[in-house]
């Protein structure tokens, strides 16, 4: 079978090629990620790196659902709108320059609205890194590991009820692409500090956040994360929350990396506590 990876970029159709055709036998979970946060901002507690796993044919919905957004924004240039959550909120560009702050806001949540009413196999993940308690260590690299780790788990649990699932990881462009590349490469061989890594079909794919409406999503998502983290701001977070990946009770698609945090009530810490058996 031939693979194709659909609604990785905008166009009138609403999905495209990623601009390589993979070999592959079997149905595919996408994983779009993005991060929030700075690794070198020192006003900023947190990094995030965060997003959404989908069926890859589910992916050419949420394109058409963001172009729709889109048209009702700027109907002259709907396919050239770019949905970024920190350059919605701060109104410093066009076309969110000329608006208030309140619809700014409004059009962040109908972002995160689209991924909320979505697909019920859709799951969203996200990894919280508290910068200070790892001095030393790269947190987007500490961030990217744990995420692989959890895709693969969320995959497990697919194959043990009886579907033949791998995936893919798909991230927004980085200065960091060659050091996730070779991580995830190790991965797949040495292994995490929770164990091989065993069901992930590709290297990672880097794309442009303009071309592809589900890493605009993924920014959403990431960004919903941060500010529920660094800023303690749930506005954007409880219109997700109860998508994050979750299994008997626990939730899996969320990790809180902090040190000395054990009286934290966020869903991540606190599913946890109450299911000491759960792992990780």
């Amino acid at each position: 079978m031939i693979l194709r990876l659909r609604g990785l970029h905008r166009g009138p159709l609403g999905f495209g090629l990623l601009g390589c055709i993979l070999a592959y036998e079997g149905p595919v979970h996408l994983l779009y990620l993005d991060d929030s946060g700075s690794a070198a901002n020192p006003n900023e507690d947190y990094l995030v790196l965060g997003g959404l796993s989908i069926f890859e044919a589910q992916a050419n919905w949420f394109t058409q659902e963001l172009d729709n957004l889109a048209s009702t924004i700027d109907p002259g240039n709907p396919h050239g709108l770019e949905f970024h959550a920190s350059e919605i909120f701060s109104r410093r560009k066009h076309p969110w320059k000329g608006m208030s702050k309140d619809d700014a806001i409004g059009v962040i949540k109908a972002v995160l609205d689209v991924f909320r009413r979505s697909y019920d196999s859709a799951r969203a993940f996200a990894c919280v890194v508290h910068k200070t308690s790892y001095l030393g260590q790269d947190p987007m690299e500490l961030a990217f590991e744990d995420l692989c780790s959890r895709f693969d788990l969320y995959l497990n649990r697919l194959r043990q009820g009886g579907e033949r699932q791998r995936g893919i990881l798909i991230l927004d462009e980085s200065a960091q692409e060659t050091s996730l590349q070779r991580l995830s490469k190790e991965f797949r061989t040495v292994g995490t500090q929770w164990g091989v890594v065993g069901n992930l079909a590709e290297t990672p794919l880097f794309v442009d956040s303009h071309a592809s409406r589900a890493i605009q999503i993924a920014d959403h998502i990431s960004y919903a994360v941060f500010r529920r983290y660094n800023y303690h701001d749930a506005t954007y977070f409880d219109i997700i929350s109860s998508r994050f990946d979750q299994c008997d009770g626990v939730v899996h698609g969320l990790a809180h990396k902090q040190l000395n945090c054990r009286d934290c009530m966020c869903p991540a810490c606190l599913t946890r506590r109450r299911e000491p058996n759960s792992g990780r």
